[in-house]
């Protein structure tokens, strides 16, 4: 296929939610292919460290610190894009966590800060990037989930989440592609299950430590959709076989996928006690690490 965008190592990409798992196996791609970048993430320090060593290459990386529940704070990352790069050729909204928990048992407040984060931060970004994007002939990437088109039990506002990422990324499409006829490219990557610290950044409200349920598939491999999507384009993007299974289950056969998810339910956790039930909802991370730290407990 032509290229419609830039060759990665021509590109100038921001990557929201940088310092950590997906986003970070993205910026180490990217880096690899000489790309300028723009790293944007809550955990500051993190997010410097990170540049600095992708800097040493021949990649060029800025770190931006951001919550993109924060519309300023998004524009600002834009900004600094600009400033110091000069424009905007790629932008990945990857940052996103969840909550472990039965719906009726969540508060408003923790609900409502995990649409901050999923959905309102890629609304942000998208708004923040397209002016620039326009400009360059660019490419939006948005990281959806298997769950924008299906559900999964105990993580039912990330599943809300993921589904209005899904209508609002494909009417944006609409309104840019089909109807400015733009030289912008929008895709949804829709990512199964992927082994990355997601489950220890969780907000968690069970009785365990929770988990992601197997199979699971290696960020690096969402990484390379993602940035194959950064020079192609695409519609969407289901990553990893399970994805594919899962979204044309709940579409083609409903009601027997509703009880294929509800068997997930128990295959959600560790039996072992909860860690770190705050998880990163409020406040960042900052371990810096691409893969989860799985069954073994974190050092």
């Amino acid at each position: 296929m032509a290229h419609k965008h830039r060759p990665l190592e021509q590109q100038v990409v921001v990557i929201t939610g940088a310092s950590s798992g997906i986003g970070l196996a993205t910026a180490r791609a990217a880096a690899a292919h000489g790309a300028k970048l723009v790293l944007a993430a809550r955990s500051a320090a993190t997010l410097q460290d990170i540049a600095r060593q992708l800097s040493q290459g021949a990649c060029q990386a800025i770190a931006v610190p951001c919550d993109v529940g924060s519309r300023d704070d998004v524009q600002r990352v834009a900004a600094a894009a600009v400033a110091h790069f000069g424009r905007i050729d790629t932008w990945i909204n990857d940052a996103g966590v969840s909550i472990y928990g039965r719906l009726d048992q969540v508060s408003d407040d923790d609900h409502r800060r995990l649409f901050e984060t999923n959905f309102w931060g890629v609304v942000h970004g998208s708004l923040a990037a397209l002016p620039h994007l326009r400009a360059s002939g660019g490419a939006l990437v948005n990281v959806g989930s298997e769950v924008s088109d299906a559900v999964i039990p105990l993580q039912g506002m990330y599943s809300a989440s993921k589904h209005a990422v899904k209508g609002f990324t494909d009417a944006l499409r609409v309104e840019i592609e089909e109807l400015d006829k733009a030289p912008v490219t929008i895709t949804l990557i829709q990512p199964t299950a992927v082994d990355t610290p997601y489950p220890q950044h969780a907000r968690n409200y069970m009785d365990h430590e929770p988990r992601l349920p197997t199979p699971q598939i290696a960020p690096e491999k969402v990484a390379e959709a993602i940035l194959k999507a950064a020079v192609e384009g695409g519609r969407d993007v289901r990553v990893g076989a399970m994805a594919v299974v899962n979204t044309m289950a709940f579409k083609v056969m409903p009601s027997v996928a509703d009880k294929l998810a509800a068997r997930q339910a128990g295959r959600q956790h560790y039996d072992e006690p909860p860690r770190h039930p705050e998880g990163t909802l409020y406040r960042p991370g900052g371990e810096g690490l691409v893969h989860g730290s799985g069954g073994a407990r974190a050092s």
